[in-house]
């Protein structure tokens, strides 16, 4: 029970909608236990007695009951149903809320398709229980007792005879409770890991057909398939090893009932229409006790879904604000790093070591250096994607820990070498940082970002909706609307991770044209494999194994015949090549 403690948080708000279930589902249930007392009534009192007159008064009675008994369902089940979908309505938000500000290192090792699995499949079994199982369980409990007062108002005796097995059916109950509730959490994530089989490819369907790999994906999805099919086939081998055993016991209390009743109705001790009652009273406990197991069947899933839910809700957030952040609306936007050092765990080796430069407003900060060499990872700690376990990171001399994450990242333009599109129009994906933008401000992004004349030539221009991470568009096209849409946000800072990789080199030359006017009065960090694409900026950092090894700017380092200048060998040997055959 202390999953459900612990998200009791979402669901007790809404007492109100479970206690008018349990109220009205124990009328139902006492107008359950009538129908035998009603049947007893009608043979021992009328048809024994021959009062044939009773009986159209019993049948409108009865009928009466019946109407009394569908009014009180509804509003028993109704209810019920409003109790759990007002529960998960929130502990979703809750859950998708968290997934927004759990931190890049979370994400490091998650897999989509197991959240999307926990955010679905899992809140829905929590949700049925909520609905179903809790009321479930109380009628067990109000059917039996009930059922088992009046069984002792006919006959003391024949109720201890014929409930003698209920403790062997209660340890049989026990031990299955203990075997299938860890059957269902491999279930659970055995689900998870189907789902994200299924989500990767297709999301790499493209890669998939490219290499012909087809064939190894299909066998790849039947071995998840598989396990989820032995994790299911084991849990049910549980539950008809237990199920039988408990319909056995429960049988036992019938032959006893049989025998022992039918001696006592022998002897004069209990009348015929009592003992037909205790046949139908019995049923009552032993069908919600056989059924118990369905029931605990649910609940066991449920709780391994709830662990499930509670793994997110309780992820920590390593990134997290000061008591009393700054909130400002525009910086200078001037960063300073300090002798940083990063580690992304604490085993591995540091990312970035001793790391320190300044970039002022109005500068361009080119990065460069081998996949690795911890470009991407000097970004990350500018906007506090994550923390550095050395050093301080200063924009406008203040720490960036000062900052409220929204005032940080708000100022800050980051377009990543992946460019990421939603399923929405153009205009809505270049405005999706500042959706207050003008048409004319979206506009001019993406004529800075070289985007314009093709976005004209599509269907309808901005309305044009793209599918899903921007399907239609080409690598080129896609990077271009992801530089509009950080030139949109007009931030103080750009972070430009490799942005130009997907254009040629013509475009590139025309999107740094544009830029020059965009960099002028905000600091600009570039991230790039190519040595044209920040050869103009102020300073250049080259890296290796997380070490600034050379600085400065591009004629110095051309001059300085170190890692720089091998880089742009590598780069630029054939044109060597050419003009010396040339000159030759």
């Amino acid at each position: 029970m202390e999953t459900f403690k612990k998200l009791k948080s979402f669901y007790w708000p809404y007492k109100r909608y479970f206690f008018t279930s349990m109220i009205f589902l124990l009328f139902v249930t006492g107008i359950t236990v009538i129908y035998p007392m009603i049947l007893q009534l009608t043979i021992d009192e009328v048809v024994l007695k021959g009062k044939y007159n009773w009986i159209p008064y019993l049948a409108l009675g009865f009928v009466g009951i019946m109407l009394i008994k569908g009014i009180t369902t509804y509003i028993h089940q109704y209810t019920g149903d409003l109790f759990g979908i007002t529960s998960v309505y929130r502990l979703r938000n809750e859950l998708y809320k968290k997934l927004q500000y759990l931190p890049f290192r979370y994400y490091d090792n998650a897999k989509t398709g197991d959240l999307m699995s926990r955010l679905t499949a899992d809140v829905e079994s929590f949700r049925f229980f909520l609905s179903f199982g809790f009321s479930e369980l109380l009628r067990f409990f109000l059917l039996v007792s009930i059922s088992f007062c009046v069984m002792f108002y006919y006959s003391p005796s024949l109720t201890f005879v014929t409930l003698s097995s209920l403790p062997f059916l209660a340890i049989a109950v026990y031990k299955f409770d203990k075997a299938v509730h860890p059957a269902f959490r491999g279930i659970r994530k055995s689900f998870g890991k189907l789902n994200t089989n299924v989500q990767e490819n297709i999301s790499g369907i493209n890669t998939v057909k490219s290499l012909s790999r087809e064939s190894f994906q299909i066998n790849k999805f039947n071995h998840s398939n598989g396990d989820y099919k032995e994790k299911y086939l084991y849990t049910s081998s549980i539950w008809s090893k237990y199920f039988p055993l408990m319909e056995l016991l429960g049988n036992v209390s019938v032959v006893a009932l049989l025998a022992y009743g039918g001696y006592l109705v022998m002897n004069g001790s209990l009348r015929p229409g009592e003992l037909v009652a205790f046949y139908s009273l019995v049923w009552y406990i032993i069908w919600p006790i056989m059924n118990l197991g369905f029931t605990i069947n649910l609940f066991s899933q449920s709780k391994a879904s709830g662990e499930r839910l509670l793994e997110i809700l309780e992820a920590e957030e390593d990134i997290q604000e000061i008591d009393h952040p700054v909130h400002v609306d525009r910086m200078k936007g001037d960063i300073e790093f300090k002798n940083v050092t990063l580690k992304y765990t604490v085993d591995d080796e540091a990312a970035l070591e001793n790391v320190s430069f300044t970039a002022h407003p109005g500068k361009v900060i080119g990065l460069i250096g081998a996949t690795g060499s911890g470009k991407t990872s000097i970004t990350q700690l500018i906007t506090r994607f994550y923390e550095p376990g050395k050093g301080e990171i200063l924009i406008d001399g203040r720490d960036v820990k000062e900052y409220s994450l929204k005032s940080l990242r708000k100022n800050i333009g980051f377009v990543l070498q992946e460019s990421f599109l939603f399923s929405s129009t153009i205009q809505a994906n270049i405005s999706y940082g500042r959706p207050e933008a003008t048409m004319d401000e979206i506009i001019d992004a993406a004529k800075r970002a070289q985007a314009h004349e093709f976005i004209m030539e599509l269907p309808d221009g901005y309305d044009t909706r793209l599918g899903e991470r921007g399907l239609g568009l080409s690598g080129g096209q896609k990077q271009r609307i992801a530089i509009a849409r950080a030139i949109c946000t007009d931030p103080s800072i750009l972070i430009l991770d490799d942005a130009t990789s997907a254009v040629d080199m013509e475009t590139e030359f025309r999107i740094q044209k544009a830029f020059k006017e965009v960099m002028s009065d905000r600091t600009t960090v570039i991230i790039a494999h190519r040595i044209s694409s920040l050869k103009h900026a102020d300073e250049i950092l080259v890296l290796e194994n997380g070490k600034i090894v050379e600085r400065g700017v591009h004629d110095f380092l051309m001059h300085n015949n170190g890692p720089y200048q091998r880089i742009y060998d590598i780069q630029y040997k054939d044109q060597k090549k050419i003009l010396q055959t040339q000159e030759g």
